[in-house]
């Protein structure tokens, strides 16, 4: 998917908070595939900085890379290597910080290589390590591209999994079940299945993967969205969710009798509703977040409402991490017409998650 340029996309709503101290720890970025357009956007984003109040991020990559890209398409952006990323903050007014990381060939524009795996990967590990250690305060992803790393033998499905990986290294004891969570444009949507052909969707549908879904979502609702009570709608899988089993069991049998269970526990929750008439203006206004059966069923109405600005959130994780919600683009990584804009409601969403976390008793 390439990122648009289009300027009349809805932004993330995001409460916004008190600015955090040029002295507390960073945000940290990490580059993705420097072939794509994660380079580009880093640096838009910075450019971006002060209109958009962003508070310090640190990029997680190779600050030649960087450098070269910067100077392609004419970007005046300063980048600064510093060996602890918490110095981010005292230079990120007057530059970009650069955590760095070294690749062992050249980033060229729009041509992938899996000789970038390493270092693709060791960004992203770097960061979550850097992250416990409390050096950053939340991690941002740029887009990867899985294709790439299969090349080079990495043996996660894909990001989120590797991201649970390191989380149950850095917090051992942990079990670690990661949610995808897309917002945007005063939407957020929760996929219960996510990249399966859909012929396999129905057989994946549990009772008890709901429930596990629905209370990672309502907990992230609450502690990192500052919502005292969320309300959580479940669309259906079938037409009409099933017309009482008419056109489907799945929602009668399966999806029903969980949205019973959590009811009787007191949790906010309504379903199995009809998709179809879920995600109109007013619909919209009765829930905080829509729980969906499949990938597209939660997917299109996010992109179509904020194809631009959307954002990635991954949930029940022991560290915030979001990231833009489109890939690598390298089909127009060289022509320097990506817009930041996903980039930069990814990073005021982590900066925002990560202060409302920080505010909770230990």
């Amino acid at each position: 998917m390439i990122a648009g340029a289009s300027g009349n996309a809805v932004p993330l709503t995001v409460t916004p908070l008190a600015q955090p101290p040029v002295t507390a720890a960073p945000v940290a970025l990490t580059m993705g595939d420097p072939a794509g357009i994660g380079l580009e956007i880093a640096l838009k984003a910075w450019l971006q900085r002060a209109h958009h109040e962003l508070t310090p991020f640190c990029f997680y990559g190779n600050a030649g890379s960087l450098r070269a890209r910067a100077a392609a398409f004419k970007l005046d952006v300063p980048v600064t290597v510093v060996d602890d990323p918490r110095d981010a903050s005292a230079v990120f007014a007057r530059a970009l910080p650069v955590r760095e990381i070294a690749l062992a060939a050249p980033a060229v524009a729009g041509e992938p290589s899996s000789g970038h795996a390493a270092a693709i990967i060791s960004a992203i590990s770097n960061a979550v390590a850097d992250a416990r250690a409390g050096l950053v305060r939340a991690v941002v992803t740029n887009p990867i591209s899985k294709t790439v790393l299969y090349e080079a033998g990495f043996k996660y499905p894909g990001h989120t999994e590797y991201l649970a990986h390191l989380a149950a290294n850095e917090w051992p004891g942990g079990s670690y079940h990661p949610v995808m969570m897309l917002a945007g444009g005063g939407l957020k949507v929760v996929p219960l299945t996510i990249h399966v052909p859909l012929k396999d969707v129905p057989a994946l549908l549990t009772r008890d993967l709901i429930i596990a879904t629905v209370r990672i979502l309502t907990d992230a609702l609450h502690r990192d969205f500052g919502i005292s009570r969320p309300r959580i709608a479940v669309a259906g899988l079938n037409p009409h969710a099933g017309e009482a089993g008419a056109i489907g069991i799945e929602d009668r049998d399966i999806i029903a009798p969980a949205i019973a269970a959590l009811a009787a526990e007191g949790f906010d929750i309504t379903g199995p509703l009809p998709a179809d008439t879920l995600f109109h203006a007013s619909a919209r206004q009765t829930y905080d977040a829509a729980l969906c059966m499949y990938h597209d069923q939660a997917l299109i109405p996010v992109k179509t409402l904020a194809f631009d600005s959307g954002v990635n959130v991954t949930l029940g994780l022991p560290f915030v991490r979001t990231s833009p919600d489109h890939g690598t683009a390298f089909d127009i990584a060289k022509q320097g017409v990506a817009s930041p804009l996903s980039l930069v409601e990814a990073l005021r969403l982590a900066s925002t998650m990560s202060q409302r976390r920080a505010l909770l008793p230990v």
